[in-house]
């Protein structure tokens, strides 16, 4: 399977006449109501080019720029992830003052119909576009029939309390460090992506050296804690457990950090590229009298980590 083919702003729209079913959305994280969307989209093609319209920023970065979320993945989680589900062309629009400025007849026109040579259009039933979010999925299906292209409705997908299944939700749940319920919603582990940088070489001095992630990072920070993890490598996962915080046992930190001791291995991975892949919440961060209650906590910590990841007790 070959990679999906990324557009990235208005000026770079195909105009090619190949037909495609689109969906339009942020995507952040691909969660399991995104995958619904998603599956309905390719069933929907027939023979169109499954295609994602996507943004590289939150609408709020304009409107309400004193309350613009975190990301849950990184732009280059997400194509990989839109890739994975069956996508083969992603659409990466800048949220700024020139498409904001479209009404949402030019959008249909110059970037639908136009741009990407729309057959259909999958969207939810509350979709909005253009300039004020005027347009609706009304408009969209008059400017639609007038353009030649369908537009399908998608159900949301809920919780069982009813409650939609979204970004917001998810965020919510990492910064209690609920890694666990949040894989149920993404339908996979949460994962943060980075650099190995050097650290302090304290977890090695306390018999648990550790990989951390440098400054500038893939992911949404879960909440301050220790949780069982694997760290991926080269295609290789491995198991491990994870400390997000300040360790206030030593004080001198003020930056969170992301450390992971890889249970019975010794890699040297400075400067390498790893995943961390959160599996479950194991405890708080806190702070300990001593470094040697630290590291009495830790093999503790480890031997709860072992049970879940079902690894064989330390020797």
């Amino acid at each position: 399977m070959t990679g999906a083919v990324v557009n990235y702003g208005l000026g770079s729209l195909p105009r090619d006449g190949v037909r495609r079913a689109i969906t339009i959305g942020k995507f952040d994280g691909v969660h399991r109501g995104h995958a619904q969307v998603l599956k309905q989209l390719l069933l929907s093609a027939d023979g169109a080019e499954p295609t994602v319209i996507t943004f590289d920023r939150h609408p709020h970065t304009l409107v309400k720029p004193d309350d613009v979320p975190l990301p849950v993945i990184s732009e280059s989680q997400k194509v990989e992830l839109l890739e994975r589900a069956g996508i083969r062309r992603v659409i990466i629009l800048p949220f700024d003052q020139e498409l904001s400025s479209l009404s949402h007849e030019e959008f249909s026109t110059t970037v639908l119909a136009e741009g990407l040579s729309a057959q259909v259009v999958l969207v939810g039933a509350d979709f909005r576009y253009g300039n004020g979010g005027a347009g609706t999925v009304e408009s969209l299906a008059r400017e639609g029939e007038a353009s030649g292209f369908r537009v399908d409705v998608v159900a949301d997908v809920c919780e069982a309390g009813g409650t939609r299944v979204s970004s917001t939700m998810i965020r919510d749940l990492l910064e209690k460090g609920a890694v666990a319920e949040v894989a149920e919603l993404l339908q996979r582990r949460h994962a943060l992506r980075g650099q190995v940088g050097r650290g302090f070489q304290r977890g090695r001095a306390l018999g648990y050296p550790t990989a951390n992630l440098s400054a500038g990072f893939e992911g949404y920070l879960p909440a301050d804690g220790v949780y069982a993890t694997t760290v991926v490598h080269n295609g290789i996962s491995y198991p491990a457990a994870t400390s997000i915080g300040v360790n206030p046992t030593f004080g001198d930190l003020h930056d969170r950090t992301v450390e992971s001791h890889l249970i019975d291995q010794s890699l040297e991975l400075y400067g390498e590229t790893i995943v961390v892949e959160f599996v479950e919440f194991i405890r708080g961060m806190q702070k300990f009298p001593s470094p040697e209650s630290l590291s009495e906590q830790m093999s503790k910590d480890e031997e709860r980590i072992r049970l879940i990841l079902n690894l064989k007790a330390r020797p």
